[in-house]
């Protein structure tokens, strides 16, 4: 009847690592292997004593001596040769490959080198050992001459400022700095360039302070927020930012092949026309770094480092430039040098045209600071990420705000907003004409462009300043190209990378084909075409003006989770949360979430909308489907927070009659055998009140008190919530079988706790687990168990047993529910059979091998239904059949309760609750007439109310007859009563359940009554879909077997479920409003 059993076994020697592995006594064990192929030669020996074992593996080519690096972290403890020192890498991940991994010697080894003083106990354990070593290897990472090849790994330079840089360093350095300057002014150009550093310094300060608490692997930003906040945020921002990256290669390639075509219009080569020739430059430019990205990790580094000298000889030019003498001809455009004039004039704003605000400025600005992320999202080819991420993004961030700072103050001090590019505007050393304006200073009058604004040169009016004021205009072009390219590089390589670690999660369908890795950084080339083809897809359309703003919003929302998921780790006081990064505040990273979400609406709130559409969207998918996986997110520990704050404050709090709740404890066994008792429990119980699945585990002294086969027969064919356990070691309270019976639990949708007990007996059991579950005021006040179908044919002890059980409930001031099904409730003997045919014929148990036999049968059937979905009639709707309540005695109000609960779910929606009461002919108008008003004030929605009025008569002779029958193996003998005093008082102690004439005769009238109420149950509830009896409370001069055959009596003859129950006696519905 559902028990569990664990058994060890001798680990195969044949499913040993190849290598050697030596073990003793006297010394730690100690392990070397090579790589490649190997073929393994084991010599088992026995040495010294009986206690002393050693194995050893030898491989070809393999010196015996050798040992793996690291030896001396196998030093034993001083409390036992067995027991290890700390070592790193005891706690390496599991899921690491290519590589050795040790573990620490297991709780049971240890307990069983004290216990039994036998090394040799140690392999017959569960297969941990002492240490062991388990060898890993990513499929075809190992070529035919035994040699790995290392993946490609970045530092912090290579890897992360260099690229973070290219790809904050864009177009809008070249094109657009300088004209946002002319608009906005130096000042609050500064303004600007302070208010994008600050939303991604606080950034980054977050992405370090994440990236340094734990190892990091591939994924970048995704990597971070779903190991943070879980798979529920990690998902949506995963899929959200791989297309924002997908979508920033499509723009930057646009803005190159933009750049190409006015090149090639300005020559006069236009090749078909100004929409196509974007295409057609886009095209070729995004296949040719494709290729480069295909090539491998090592080619699109050393691109990336081009471009980055590029940028660098241009910056120089450009610097040069600002020193070297203007011509007239770069006079007449407006570039004069360094002139306080200048930099006066060009401090404070000079807003122009429709786009003349700041917040405009700031919209244009904002993308070319969104980089950051370049290192990050590569994190998986860093060498140290926890090192090299906020070492290299921080750099990068400052390097480049130093840039834009320098480039806008030097523009905005060495040319004029407004030049019209004519050299007859010169002015002679004596000039009469009218001149205003800062040029009349300078020497050149620009009013009459300036006034009719057709000025085509200056800050304001032309994008290619920085080329005028450059030493060599070229190497400005060339720094325009470098920069687009190697952010379109730098986003193209993005995408895939943390696409491919979403792929590998397994939370969204169909995408898993673009997870697989390939080479020896495990390069996601199917996530690279796929992104080429997005990529090429907003390419070809050409028009991204209105898909632009997407891109900056897709970065604000990455960032806004960013800072919140640092956030929300730090205030859940979680002991797991220790970055070593400490340069970091929770305010500060809840004031860069804030200010990004606000940031998305400033800048395009269409945008900010559609992108926060698809995140709900997104989340609501991952949040339905529940993936398998645990990552130890800041949720779950918030989630703990709330609970143990919530727990505590509820302590305080006194019982009040209306927030009752029947809080069960349900012993189930082990719930998947007895789903019906599960599912009929949770559907009053879910999301109202507490649940918990108790398991009384039986221990193995009991079994010598009764013959093997009738406690195989209790076990199978019984409504018991036991499992048998042999002893301590072979408890199934393991944490495997638990966490399998919880899963269990949540795939059926049953929201419950399953709570395991070891116990010599039920009633041991169940008031050990009334005593011990819950937390607090989350407390069981009802038990709800099965009703014993086999007390006629069970050892007559556990029908004490099972009575005393509820003796012992009434006690703790509980309630009791006794659930019957018409076919029982334990489907153990069902599974049996189709499990193993050959199961029935063992009728005993005679042997440790018999027992073994037996474990190993009632772990397959537990397995077997694990993956079955076994139906019950409470999963099925109940249609408008009745749910008939016969409250025969008052228990406070707990019988009408849980009809109550049970209509108010969907499946019990349409059933109708029916109220049977026990009433005198002559009064029964007023009987109905006060119970309906009663019902009324519990506002309990009640179809009608009968007054049964025959419940005094006498029972069917027939009927009657068949309870006599019932207990009728219980009597003592005529001859069993003639003796003694003394003799009868022994019989009784002997045996409690037997039932003497004389109990007999003095409880006839009250077993006369149960059967004429049965009668009245199946005349009236033929067709009812759920039958409630007031469970009779069992008394200390009734026999255990008298008042199971009460209880048996009340329930039988029905095709629907009953439920026996009663409540403690004290009021759980009220009609008062305090």
């Amino acid at each position: 009847m559902g028990h569990h059993f664990s058994k060890r076994r001798m680990p195969d020697l044949d499913s040993l690592p190849q290598g050697r592995f030596s073990f003793s006594e006297e010394a730690p064990p100690q392990y070397s292997s090579s790589r490649g192929e190997q073929t393994a030669v084991r010599n088992i020996q026995a040495r010294g004593s009986s206690s002393e074992v050693s194995i050893s593996m030898e491989t070809p080519g393999q010196q015996p001596d050798r040992r793996v690096s690291g030896q001396e972290g196998r030093r034993p403890s001083i409390y036992s040769t067995m027991d290890a020192v700390p070592h790193l890498e005891f706690y390496s991940n599991a899921t690491a490959t290519g590589r050795l991994r040790r573990s620490r010697p297991s709780l049971e080894t240890l307990r069983k080198v004290f216990e039994d003083g036998k090394t040799g106990s140690n392999m017959e354990d569960s297969g941990t050992g002492s240490l062991s070593a388990i060898r890993e290897q990513d499929e075809g990472e190992n070529p035919a001459d035994g040699k790995i090849k290392q993946p490609v790994r970045f530092g912090w330079v290579t890897g992360v400022m260099i690229r973070c840089m290219l790809n904050i360093w864009g177009v809008i350095l070249f094109l657009r700095l300088s004209w946002i300057t002319s608009q906005a002014g130096i000042i609050l150009t500064w303004v600007i360039i302070f208010m994008s550093v600050l939303v991604t310094s606080v950034t980054c300060l977050s992405v370090s302070a994440i990236s340094t608490n734990g190892r990091v692997s591939s994924g970048g930003a995704y990597f971070m927020i779903s190991r943070t906040l879980g798979p529920e945020m990690g998902g949506p921002i995963g899929v959200v930012f791989s297309f924002a990256n997908a979508l920033g290669c499509a723009l930057n390639t646009v803005g190159f092949a933009e750049t190409v075509r006015d090149l090639l219009i300005e020559y006069n080569a236009v090749m078909v026309d100004s929409i196509n020739d974007v295409r057609i430059i886009g095209t070729i430019t995004i296949t040719v770094l494709l290729l480069i990205s295909l090539a491998g990790m090592e080619w699109e580094s050393k691109t990336q480092i081009l471009f980055f000298l590029v940028l660098m000889v241009t910056f120089v030019n450009y610097f040069v430039g600002t020193v070297i003498p203007a011509t007239p001809e770069e006079q007449a455009m407006g570039f004069f040098n360094y002139r306080a004039d200048i930099f006066v004039e060009n401090l404070f704003p000079d807003w122009r045209g429709s786009e003349g605000n700041f917040f405009q400025m700031f919209a244009i600005f904002f993308p070319s600071a969104i980089g950051i992320l370049a290192g990050a999202n590569i994190s998986g080819d860093l060498k140290d990420p926890e090192i090299a991420i906020p070492k290299g993004t921080l750099t990068a961030i400052f390097g480049t705000t130093m840039s834009y700072l320098a480039i806008s103050v030097t523009a905005g001090a060495c040319v004029v907003r407004d030049a019209s590019g004519n050299l007859n505007d010169s002015l002679p050393v004596n000039f009469s004409s009218p001149c205003e304006g800062l040029g009349c200073k300078l020497g050149w009058n620009f009013t009459e462009c300036e006034q009719s604004q057709s000025c085509s040169f200056g800050l304001s009016n032309s994008f290619q300043v920085l080329s005028l004021v450059s030493a060599f205009g070229p190497l400005i072009t060339a720094g325009v190209f470098a920069a687009s390219l190697s952010s379109a590089l730098a986003f193209l390589v993005s995408a895939p990378k943390v696409f491919q670690c979403l792929c590998r999660d397994n939370i969204y369908p169909y995408i898993g084909f673009f997870g697989k890795g390939y080479g020896k950084n495990s390069e996601p080339l199917r996530a690279y075409v796929l992104t080429y083809f997005i990529a090429l897809a907003f390419i070809l359309i050409a028009q991204l003006n209105v898909i632009a703003p997407l891109i900056s919003n897709f970065f604000l929302c990455s960032y806004a989770l960013i800072n919140f998921s640092c956030f929300h780790a730090s205030i859940t006081n979680s002991p797991g949360w220790r970055p070593s990064f400490k340069y970091y505040s929770k305010w500060t990273a809840l004031f860069g979430s804030v200010i990004s979400v606000v940031l998305m609406f400033l800048l395009t709130w269409w945008a900010a909308l559609i992108t926060f559409g698809i995140i709900l969207f997104l989340f609501g998918y991952v949040t339905y489907k529940k993936p398998e996986v645990n990552w130890g997110s800041s949720v779950q520990a918030g989630t703990y927070n709330m609970a143990l704050s919530y727990s505590v404050s509820l302590a305080g709090v006194e019982d009040h009659v209306k927030n009752f709740r029947p809080q069960c404890l349900v012993l189930t066994g082990p719930p998947n055998l007895r789903p019906a008792l599960v599912d009929f429990v949770g559907s009053f119980t879910k999301n109202v009140s507490l649940m918990i699945c108790g398991d009384i585990l039986m221990v193995r002294p009991v079994r010598q008190h009764h013959p093997p086969s009738s406690l195989k027969m209790a076990r199978t064919h019984a409504n018991l919530p036991l499992s048998l356990s042999q002893d301590d070691d072979e408890s199934p309270t393991s944490h495997q079988n638990t966490d399998k019976l919880v899963k269990w639990l949540n795939c059926r949708k049953v929201r419950s706790f399953y709570t395991p007990f070891k116990g010599d007996s039920l009633r041991e059991g169940a008031r050990h687990l009334m005593q011990a579950s819950g937390l607090g005021k989350m407390k069981p006040n009802t038990l709800v168990l099965g009703f014993k179908t086999n007390w006629k044919e069970c050892p007559p002890n556990s029908v004490e047993d099972y009575v005393n059980t509820i003796y012992d409930t009434f006690d703790s001031n509980y309630g009791v529910s006794i659930l019957r099904m018409v076919d029982g409730l334990d489907i153990t003997e069902e599974l049996q059979c189709e499990a193993n045919q050959a199961f029935e014929s063992d009728e005993a148990i005679e042997s440790d091998h018999s027992d073994s036999s037996e474990r190993e049968s009632d772990i397959e059937t537990s397995n077997h239904i694990m993956s079955d979905d076994v139906r019950t009639v409470f999963q099925n709707k109940q249609g408008k059949k009745t749910i008939d309540v016969y409250w025969i005695s008052d228990d406070g109000g707990l019988t009408l309760l849980v009809p109550y609960l049970l209509s108010r779910r969907k499946r019990w929606r349409k059933s109708k609750v029916r109220v049977f009461i026990i009433g005198q002919h002559q009064t029964m108008e007023e009987d109905r007439k006060e119970m309906m008003v009663l019902l009324r004030r519990f506002r309990l929605d009640v179809r009608d109310v009968i007054v049964m009025t025959d419940s005094q008569r006498p029972p069917f002779p027939k009927n009657l007859k068949r309870f006599e029958d019932s207990v009728a193996s219980f009597r003592l003998r005529e001859g069993q009563q003639q003796g003694d005093f003394t003799s009868v008082q022994q019989q009784r102690t002997e045996g409690p359940w037997k039932i003497s004439d004389k109990q007999m005769d003095a409880l006839r009238l009250k077993s006369e009554r149960k059967v004429r109420l049965n009668e009245i149950i199946r005349r009236n509830s033929k067709h009812a879909a759920l039958v409630l009896v007031s469970l009779p409370v069992p008394q200390s001069d009734c026999p255990s077997s008298l008042y199971m055959a009460w209880l048996d009596t009340l329930s039988c003859g029905l095709h629907c479920p009953v439920l026996l129950i009663r409540g403690n006696q004290q009021n759980v519905l009220t009609f008062y409003c305090q």
